[in-house]
């Protein structure tokens, strides 16, 4: 029954044909989409990647093959010779591009059969991880070649402004040395060195600074990237980005080069390209006013400092908190003082998971508002919020106080997330930002040490760097900058350490002893003090930018073979055992 392709061409795709193919005898070839069968008449829908076109065995024109295109079957592969014809009006599809024509069969070549697929490919209600199992099946369908046509456009476009703005790309190596002060690594054991280990990169990012002290200038790289993480929506542990560096450069020499570029992805994407140059926002004041150093600006809701209102000990809590440098703030959302309990109850939950240890509101209304804090504040107090928060009847205003970056932290998400209940949020509106000046350091309380915010080669700010060895850490600031759009981070960089003594003082700073830097990063501290040009850049995500553009639901969507949550391949069933031999030759032993 199966025929061979033999001297058979295909013409067209199945998404190219339109009203001036009319009367042209053409072929097309791809995988039965659909099909109704009328007796007599059997209509056809043949599916590539371009799209649908329709088919008409008829059997007055041709029995035969009529009753060959009854054996068909859904992804059935066959190629199709015919006249392409005029639908009459009343047929027409506007839902298909190649909707006012079909073809009037006079040859079929079956090339493929196909199997009962387990999902229907043209109306998927299969669960996710059916559809991994079975990715190539999953692949087909037409949103899911949106997406990775999208994809390659953007990338395309990446390598065409890159390229005319001077850049080489240039790769670097996937098997290097294990530098484990990120994420953890994933290694690979060495066969020629028994004991030890390569690390597939978390990122290039001493080679592209290599690359510069090698007088390269400009280098990017669409580079794969690894790390062993606890995977979310948002994460992949091998994910791709558009790696950039540059010579002789300060921030706004990275952002007059990368704006350009972004406006570009918008066009590619069609949607409408935002006005340049983006605004700008440093850090401190994204927390404070958003809770989050990538805010989505896409809706207001800015957070109220209530210190003062709280500083005088009336609310012992708050007054507490105030003391001992914390903060008190507030978010006023409009129309919430009709919200019911559950609804409190439920933003007070969401709080807590944020590191909150509860929230306060007060319902504005006609007359006398309602809050469990009256008790403490009495009804001046209470007005005195308000009047802070600019409320008027109707409004509530939520308050969370504690430790600053928690309750920033806490409060910014309880915005998000009444952003989404109440549709606060324009989803056809596009704001980019800037965030700057990021802290250079982190402290983390659980080991009661600091740790750099970005990666241990970012350039302090130059009046910062004598702060390298103060006592307090958390006031030097970065050279560091992060790229935002609609809340999501669509990449981060930083001007970097070209000063071997500078880097040198960060990792001391870090708790690298000067043994333990020669011993991981001797190679780079040597490379620093051969005339290293001032240099910086920036990673995008290439696969969350994608998403973005495409309105996917995950980062799944537009990887083509992703792994899940728990970090496996439900297509190949990877990680997987191998076989004792494999492990003698690398001299390990497996203790699972």
């Amino acid at each position: 029954m199966l025929d061979h392709l033999g001297q058979t061409k295909r013409t067209h795709n199945c998404g190219e044909l339109r009203r001036e193919n009319v009367g042209q005898s053409v072929t097309i070839m791809g995988w039965v989409n659909s099909y109704r069968d009328h007796g007599s008449v059997l209509f056809l829908h043949l599916r590539d990647r371009e799209g649908i076109t329709q088919i008409v065995f008829d059997e007055k024109d041709n029995a035969g093959l009529l009753a060959l295109a009854q054996q068909m079957r859904s992804e059935y592969v066959i190629a199709v010779t015919g006249k392409c014809i005029l639908r009459d009006e009343k047929n027409f599809n506007p839902n298909m591009t190649t909707g006012e024509i079909e073809i009037v069969a006079e040859e079929m070549k079956v090339l493929n059969d196909s199997q009962t697929p387990p999902f229907e490919i043209d109306n998927c209600r299969a669960s996710e991880d059916l559809r991994l199992k079975y990715r190539y099946l999953d692949l087909r369908r037409p949103e899911m070649q949106q997406n990775f046509k999208l994809r390659h456009r953007l990338a395309l476009a990446a390598r065409r402004v890159l390229d005319d703005q001077g850049f080489y790309e240039i790769e670097t190596p996937i098997l290097t040395k294990s530098t484990p002060e990120g994420a953890r690594d994933y290694l690979v054991p060495s066969r020629t060195s028994p004991g030890k280990f390569f690390a597939l990169p978390q990122s290039p990012q001493l080679f592209k600074q290599l690359l510069m002290i090698s007088g390269y200038e400009r280098y990017f790289q669409i580079a794969r990237c690894f790390r062993d993480e606890d995977l979310r929506a948002d994460r992949q542990p091998e994910f791709t980005q558009i790696d950039i560096e540059m010579s002789f450069v300060q921030p706004d020499d990275v952002f007059n080069m990368i704006e350009p570029l972004i406006v570009e992805f918008f066009k590619v994407a069609g949607v409408e390209p935002p006005a340049t140059p983006f605004p700008r926002m440093p850090y401190v004041d994204a927390m404070n006013r958003f809770g989050s150093d990538k805010p989505d600006l896409r809706f207001g809701m800015e957070f109220i400092d209530l210190n003062a209102q709280f500083e005088s000990g009336a609310f012992p809590v708050f007054a507490e908190v105030i003391k001992k440098g914390g903060a008190v703030k507030g978010l006023l959302v409009p129309g919430a003082a009709a919200w019911s309990r559950k609804q409190y109850d439920e933003i007070i939950e969401h709080a807590r998971r944020y590191g909150a240890g509860g929230l306060a509101y007060i319902q504005v209304l006609e007359g006398e508002s309602k809050s469990a804090l009256t008790k403490f504040l009495g009804a001046d107090g209470i007005e005195s919020v308000i009047q802070a928060a600019g409320a008027k009847p109707g409004d509530a205003i939520l308050m969370i106080g504690g430790k600053w970056d928690v309750t920033c932290n806490a409060l910014g998400q309880v915005r998000l997330e009444i952003g989404r209940r109440e549709n606060l949020i324009d989803e056809n509106e596009n704001r980019l930002l800037w965030v700057v000046d990021f802290p250079m350091f982190e402290y983390h309380e659980e080991d009661g040490r600091w740790y750099a915010m970005h990666h241990p080669f970012t350039s302090p700010i130059d009046e910062d760097i004598n702060k390298l060895e103060g006592d307090n850490l958390g006031e030097v600031r970065a050279k560091a900058y992060d790229l935002v759009f609609n809340g999501n981070e669509l990449g981060g960089g930083s001007i970097r350490i070209h000063r071997s003594d500078v880097q040198a003082r960060m990792f001391k700073a870090l708790g690298l002893h000067e043994e333990e830097a020669r011993e991981k990063f001797g190679f780079f501290l040597d490379a620093l003090s051969f005339g290293t040009p001032p240099h910086g850049g920036i990673a995008l995500g290439l696969d969350r930018i994608v998403m973005l553009f495409a309105k996917a639901k995950s980062l799944r969507d537009v990887i083509a073979f992703p792994k899940v949550a728990s970090g496996s391949d439900l297509m190949t069933d990877s990680p997987s055992t191998v076989t004792p031999e494999q492990l003698a030759e690398l001299k390990i032993k497996s203790l699972a």
